[in-house]
């Protein structure tokens, strides 16, 4: 009856534990159970362990006991672990919002909440854009010669103007189309499925730009003078923020504003003295209007304040043509978009140009950091997914058409490896896409950003990279044949700017996301850092208390999880079905281990947590992938069930939550403190892991559907231009694909026979006419089979030229 009434007692705890039982009720509840075994099991009673127990519960929840015994202990060590927050630091992590990311990150998500998420649609006014507008913008473009150029033509430059591209942000009060964030993702990925180029260009002002900060944080003059000649595309902006001492550690620019007075159109005002040198500025060559991050100093407090001097980054918007305003020689950033330097020596603004006038001043780091989520979360996904949809099309169409040993290269096994992710990549990119623009909608979550910018990069590092490997010399040789020079040459592009993608990583994605994320942990850090340490401690208090259960909660999830490979121990979404349930069960396995294996290692690591890039990267990693992993759920949800639909899904499934467990497990394998780990690690998976890599059949059958017209190749080319033109790079694959789809059977049968030696003649058309008089084809398929078989040579061929 003992060993029965110890594994109760156990099991309630275990149950409390993970109900999240409020502290004073799981205590009572506890004790009484407690003393109701005692009646059946009296050693329960014996005062060895009544005493202690009564002594643990009065500590626990008696405030004055569990502050000197408990809190303040752990306030001192924590103190002493965790770094100071810079105000940047604090800026950074303050600014934005959160959104899903943060109930994946809390261990226990809430799947109701997440069936309620409803995917963006366009309305009327920005379908009609995109089917209209954009697509007369792209028959305008022609890569090959805008690379000539080196710019886009005039023409297109008018049109951009004319139709409103460089307002699509801005409100329909200052002449803007005001579009939301998934009408903008839409927007800017046809035109980069159509030219790289002319996408940065449209891009630029709708995301990282003064148009941006002027919505939000201007004044109403500032917003009168500027918002509509950027609707019109009478004014073309820049924003002047990295430079040769300052790329990704933005924090750190040496451009300086001192507050003095000075001459402005032949009057003495209160202004900035501004002094800078800034690199590799997008539209920077043709901008009429420059904004510029820089730091304040006002050394004689002159706005007010005399004890203060520095203020920190602020952000201001001047005229290009400006005295002392030098806009430089263009750059090459390998695509041919406008880019170049922007500096000045001792420039004099008034102060009224600060972005959002004085009140503003020192407060243009949060300003950034909010608004980079545009660029981060719409324009350079948007770029990616483009280049993976085009890839989709383009080489899932080629790898049929192109034979090598009498076989379609589609059909190799190699081939169908690199295909497979090609596919499985395109359908996660607009599963990404469609999730992330529906949390814009919500606010500007920056780790939800920080994800989406890094992930969508790199998976269409990887997709373009497989690209060129299958389409090989094809893809090589420069000239107006070639569909896939151009998005690869814009690889380092999307990797490198808004924050390079190993900053992202590194620091960022965990880095940000664990303070922003953790429902206790930015609050205890601002505790530790109160001037008043008793107020700081009697903070902490309450605080640390419902973080304790907040770990055990996950721990015992974790291990109710773990030992049924996620089949208990988390709810699913009420509208889950056969094929996405054991799926929501594993992101649970992972999500409640993610959380439980984060606390760990920031008690254990501390500040030190920030400096292990490798094992910090890792955890944002396993959060990021499970972001993902929802983001296909739900877009898979959204569509009408097909096999094609569930294979795509469950591939690109398989390789999300597989990568998030790697990463969990290298981190375990990492970690310093192996016995944590150990526990850890066998909790997480008791029986070994729960994923394995996609299967060679699952790689085989999503690799044949890439070469065929399936619905998911339908539904993904209603995102990116497709044409049928035969003298379009492009435009030569995809109508020879239709031709050869429109032929049906008929050229495998012609290719089986000739292949088995049946057909006789030296030329095609005898091959041709000997096979139709043996009834294998029509004589009506002579001519389509050598229309096709024209196109099919056509579309290997590369260009040559006279002269390079």
């Amino acid at each position: 009856m003992l060993l029965l009434s110890v594994v109760l007692i156990i099991v309630l705890i275990g149950v409390l534990i993970y109900r999240q039982v409020p502290l004073p009720a799981a205590s009572a509840i506890l004790a009484i159970s407690w003393l109701i075994l005692g009646l059946f099991s009296p050693c329960l009673l014996s005062l060895w362990l009544v005493i202690p127990l009564a002594a643990i519960l009065l500590v626990l929840n008696v405030p004055s006991l569990r502050v000197p015994f408990l809190s303040r202990p752990v306030f001192g060590l924590l103190a002493k672990t965790m770094p100071s927050m810079s105000v940047t630091e604090r800026e950074a992590i303050e600014a934005g919002t959160t959104w899903w990311e943060k109930d994946l990150f809390s261990g226990r998500p809430d799947w109701d909440e997440f069936a309620r998420i409803g995917l963006p649609r366009l309305t009327e006014a920005e379908q009609s854009f995109i089917d209209n507008e954009v697509s007369e913008f792209c028959a305008l473009l022609d890569e090959w010669e805008i690379h000539n150029s080196k710019d886009l033509s005039p023409e297109a430059w008018q049109y951009l103007k004319d139709k409103g591209f460089f307002g699509l942000i801005i409100p329909k009060e200052f002449g803007g189309h005001d579009f939301s964030p998934y009408a903008q993702s839409r927007v800017m990925s046809k035109i980069a499925s159509r030219s790289i180029t002319a996408a940065v260009t449209a891009m630029v002002p709708n995301s990282l730009g003064p148009g941006e900060l002027l919505m939000k944080y201007g004044t109403e003059e500032q917003k009168q003078r500027w918002l509509p000649g950027l609707a019109k595309g009478t004014e073309i902006p820049c924003f002047g923020l990295t430079g040769p001492e300052a790329g990704s550690d933005a924090g750190a620019i040496p451009d300086v504003g001192i507050v003095c007075h000075g001459l402005h159109e032949g009057k003495q005002v209160l202004g900035l003295r501004l002094t800078f040198n800034k690199r590799w500025i997008t539209l920077a060559p043709v901008a009429t209007v420059v904004g510029l991050a820089f730091k304040l100093q006002d050394p004689d407090g002159l706005l007010g304040n005399p004890d203060k001097v520095e203020y920190g980054i602020t952000c201001a918007l001047l005229p290009a043509n400006h005295p002392g305003v030098e806009i430089g020689k263009r750059h090459n950033p390998g695509s041919p978009f406008m880019n170049g330097p922007v500096m000045g020596t001792d420039v004099f603004i008034p102060v009224d140009w600060i972005i959002g006038g004085t009140a503003m001043a020192g407060k243009g780091w949060r300003m950034l950091i909010e608004c980079l989520g545009a660029g981060r979360g719409i324009s350079l996904p948007a770029l990616a997914t483009a280049s993976g949809e085009v890839s989709y099309r383009l080489v899932g169409a080629y790898s049929r058409i192109r034979r090598q040993f009498n076989m379609e290269i589609g059909k190799f096994e190699g081939v169908q490896d690199a295909t497979a992710e090609i596919a499985g990549g395109a359908y996660t990119l607009e599963a990404m896409r469609h999730l992330v623009t529906r949390g814009l909608e919500t606010g500007a979550p920056s780790v939800m950003t920080a994800m989406a910018k890094y992930h969508a990069t790199e998976i269409m590092r990887r997709l373009v990279n497989h690209s060129m490997d299958i389409v090989g010399g094809r893809a090589i040789q420069m000239g107006p044949r070639n569909f896939l020079a151009f998005p690869y040459q814009s690889i380092p592009v999307a990797i490198t700017v808004e924050g390079a993608n190993i900053l992202t990583r590194s620091l960022m994605i965990f880095g940000q996301g664990a303070i922003r994320c953790h429902p206790y942990l930015f609050e205890e850090m601002q505790a530790m850092q109160n001037p008043d340490k008793e107020a700081g401690v009697q903070r902490f208090d309450g605080l640390f208390i419902r973080h304790l259960g907040h770990v055990f909660s996950n721990l015992v999830r974790t291990i109710v999880t773990g030992f049924t490979r996620g089949r208990l121990g988390g709810a699913v979404p009420s509208n889950a079905d056969r094929f996405s349930t054991r799926w929501y069960q594993r992101i649970n396995l992972l999500s409640a281990s993610l959380a439980v294996t984060s606390d760990f290692a920031l008690a254990i690591l501390g500040g030190n947590l920030k400096r292990r890039e490798l094992l910090s990267a890792r955890l944002g990693d396993v959060l990021s992938q499970l972001f993902i992993a929802c983001s296909i759920l739900k877009y898979h949800a959204s569509h009408i069930r097909s096999h094609a639909e569930d294979v795509h899904a469950e591939y690109a499934l398989n390789l999300a939550l597989f990568k998030a467990q790697e990463a969990l497990i290298d981190f375990y394998h990492n970690f310093p403190v192996r016995p944590v780990a150990c526990v850890l690690h066998f909790l997480t998976f008791p029986f070994g892991r729960i994923l394995k890599k996609p299967s060679d059949h699952l790689i085989r059958e999503v690799g044949d559907l890439i070469m065929e017209d399936n619905p998911v190749r339908q539904n993904l080319g209603q995102y990116v231009y497709v044409t049928q033109d035969p003298e379009d790079a492009a435009g030569r694959v995809e109508s020879t694909y239709q031709l050869l789809l429109a032929l049906g059977p008929v050229w495998h049968t012609f290719i089986k026979a000739q292949r088995s030696g049946k057909l006789q003649g030296d030329t095609l058309a005898e091959q041709l006419q000997d096979a139709a008089s043996k009834n294998i084809i029509q004589q009506s398929d002579i001519a389509r089979l050598q229309e096709y078989d024209a196109r099919r040579f056509d579309c290997l061929l590369t260009d040559a030229f006279e002269k390079l």
